[in-house]
């Protein structure tokens, strides 16, 4: 039996609107002591800073765009914005629904407090229908719905261009144990069960998405990075039009319309 999904999205949106715009004493106070440090990281898409505090930190979105691995660049206007508001939104969704993710705190409209981890070198996907690399690596058309969602795993190396690996190569290579796959695994297939439920509610079909996961200082495996339309395929389900990045991926034009119409759909669903 499927767990069931919870979505308080108008005390959760509520909320947040109340904590950005005024907020209590404490959290006021942690965070003015949330200081944002020394760059740490600068990838594709994300800053990551140190903070105060060596278990937190804070990540800046970018505006910029790639594709191909980095073959392609751009630049998205407001990704940023887009891409920081909805990963917290639907991470605060997960984490009602029993995935733990490292969001701590939205900061403004680019910056959030995360906590921090060692990132699993494995990007996760998981697929709903044949699109992008599925539909070209095995020669199928895009749009085949399958039976029941696939998972595939890919070695986060850019070197080596993120080649796909199974969980034996995962293992052999060491980089995750037999328990931290198996949780990992349920934890992206239970992000797919919800996130399909919510884009459901929104007209839009969720084709695929990449996840990450990292370790907290005890080991245990969270959900991190983001989820927004960078990293998943979202369609239209009257029409298949394409609202991500594959409209930058494929210079099929309306980029920035299209993140600004997927966001626009979120927030008017969880404010509805």
């Amino acid at each position: 039996m499927k767990a069931a999904i919870d979505t308080p999205w108008r005390v959760m949106y509520n909320s947040a609107v109340v904590m950005n715009a005024v907020g209590d004493t404490a959290d006021l106070r942690r965070k003015k002591r949330m200081n944002k440090g020394e760059l740490l990281y600068e990838g594709k898409a994300k800053k990551v800073y140190e903070t105060d505090d060596p278990a937190y930190l804070i990540v800046s979105y970018k505006d910029d765009a790639t594709a191909f691995n980095g073959l392609k660049k751009g630049t998205i206007a407001g990704k940023g914005v887009i891409n920081n508001q909805m990963s917290n939104l639907l991470m605060q969704l997960l984490e009602k629904n029993g995935v733990p993710s490292h969001f701590v705190e939205e900061l403004n409209e680019r910056e959030t407090v995360v906590k921090r981890v060692k990132i699993v070198p494995l990007e996760v996907i998981i697929r709903n229908i044949s699109a992008g690399s599925f539909a070209k690596r095995y020669g199928v058309e895009e749009g085949i719905v399958f039976a029941e969602p696939t998972v595939e795993f890919s070695y986060k190396n850019d070197d080596l261009g993120d080649p796909l690996l199974n969980s034996y190569h995962a293992l052999a290579l060491g980089l995750v144990t037999k328990e931290e796959i198996a949780t990992i695994e349920k934890y992206a297939f239970r992000v797919n069960e919800v996130l399909k439920a919510f884009w459901k509610e929104c007209g839009v079909t969720l084709v695929d998405f990449k996840v990450e996961f990292g370790r907290l200082a005890d080991g245990t495996i969270i959900l991190a990075d983001e989820i927004s339309p960078d990293t998943c395929r979202l369609w239209d389900s009257e029409t298949g039009k394409k609202l991500d990045k594959d409209r930058f991926r494929r210079d099929l034009g309306g980029v920035e319309d299209a993140y600004q119409e997927i966001m626009g759909r979120l927030t008017a669903h969880i404010k509805g």
